[in-house]
């Protein structure tokens, strides 16, 4: 009997690490790691609204344009991505305060917050996209723009409170405000790009590019945020476009191309991204003084440039260093390259560049219309400008 069991307990104990390792291995794999990042949630922002029309033009007013665009993107959302949230600050005519609308995104925990607007200049030439993300403004026409969408908090009870002190009326309060920096600048400035890149290829629009300001609504959210002016509501050609419904479906389509863009980025980068694409994207914000410079002009649109020099064969381009301008091009005509500085949407921005070039030494600078990259006549310009 003592014989047995001592062979039996070995038996038994040999049989019991073999149920253990059994049942170990029947245990479902956890991988181990970080979790896969995820987008799960999108706030949405329709500038102004309520007694806050924005800006307006050509019968517009930048309230209802926006509010309109936001919800036909939030709809192309809802129904591609049905697993994420959509979260609107507002979906009717209703006036929120800037610090409630990142508020609600907060609250939230928005993996993205996008706001919508419209653009206005007192000159009715500007024209095109830009998309800001929040940081430094690094030209006036940058500053300008900010300070036109923050001045909205003067219709807001205790702005002084919610705004930690900032002043609109104070270009100092403008300047300290705007050295704030995002901690999702990354993130921002990538999907800002994929904003332009489509409303550009996508919708036709002519992209002004990434840019950086200092606004109030991007001031206090805690993930990566954009404010896309989708175009100017005082330009006659662009109003009648952003007034449209098919014009507003096409800019909600674009911007949700950037947005499914995005997310298949960073969730098969598990949130990162890559520095390389940033730098390169940084390296092309706010470039040079020429901040209505445009290399894509809509088909149509009548665009200006400066032509400086004229030469029988190519000239390295460092030969022009002295123009300190990364907007030269060149055109071969009857055996001549041509070389311009350019386009730019507005004659005075043009006439300015021109002076540039003549302090610079090219004495003989002069100022050219194009109409689809073939030259017109001033005249013809000033025709097509007072349609």
């Amino acid at each position: 009997m003592r014989y047995t069991m001592r062979k039996t307990l070995p038996v038994i104990g040999f049989l019991t690490a073999l149920f253990i390792h059994v049942q170990l291995q029947a245990q479902p794999h956890v991988p181990s790691g970080p979790t896969p990042y995820t987008l799960k949630t999108v706030v949405i922002d329709a500038g102004h609204g309520g007694n806050d029309q924005g800006c307006s033009g050509g019968g517009f007013l930048e309230k209802t344009v926006a509010l309109q665009i936001a919800l036909k993107l939030g709809a192309l959302i809802e129904k591609n991505y049905p697993d994420v949230k959509v979260i609107y600050t507002r979906k009717t005519d209703v006036f929120v305060e800037l610090y409630e609308r990142a508020a609600i995104a907060n609250r939230n925990n928005a993996d993205l917050f996008i706001c919508i607007h419209c653009n206005a200049n007192p000159n009715t030439s500007p024209y095109g996209t830009e998309t800001y993300v929040m940081g430094l403004h690094k030209t006036e026409a940058n500053l300008n723009v900010a300070k036109r969408e923050n001045d909205v908090i003067l219709m807001e009870d205790n702005y002084t409170q919610h705004y930690d002190g900032f002043d609109p009326n104070n270009p100092a309060s403008h300047i300290i405000f705007s050295l704030n920096q995002h901690a999702f600048m990354d993130q921002s400035i990538l999907f800002a790009s994929k904003v332009e890149s489509y409303l550009k290829s996508n919708a036709s629009r002519s992209s002004r590019g990434v840019k950086q300001a200092g606004f109030l609504v991007l001031w206090k959210t805690t993930m990566p945020s954009v404010l896309i002016e989708t175009g100017f509501l005082t330009n006659g050609n662009e109003s009648k476009y952003l007034g449209s419904d098919a014009g507003q479906g096409k800019i909600a389509e674009s911007v949700y191309f950037a947005f499914r863009d995005y997310k298949n980025n960073l969730e098969k980068n598990s949130g990162a991204v890559n520095k390389e694409e940033i730098s390169r994207i940084e390296d092309n914000i706010d470039k040079g003084d020429n901040s209505d410079a445009q290399n894509t002009p809509a088909k149509g649109e009548v665009y200006y440039a400066v032509q400086f020099f004229t030469s029988n064969k190519e000239e390295n381009v460092s030969r022009f260093n002295a123009l300190k301008s990364d907007n030269i091009t060149f055109v071969k005509e009857g055996g001549l390259y041509k070389y311009r500085l350019g386009p730019y949407n507005a004659l005075d921005t043009a006439t300015d560049a021109q002076k540039k070039a003549r302090s610079a030494g090219y004495s003989d600078a002069f100022v050219i219309a194009l109409k689809d990259g073939v030259r017109i006549s001033m005249d013809e310009a000033r025709q097509h400008a007072a349609q």
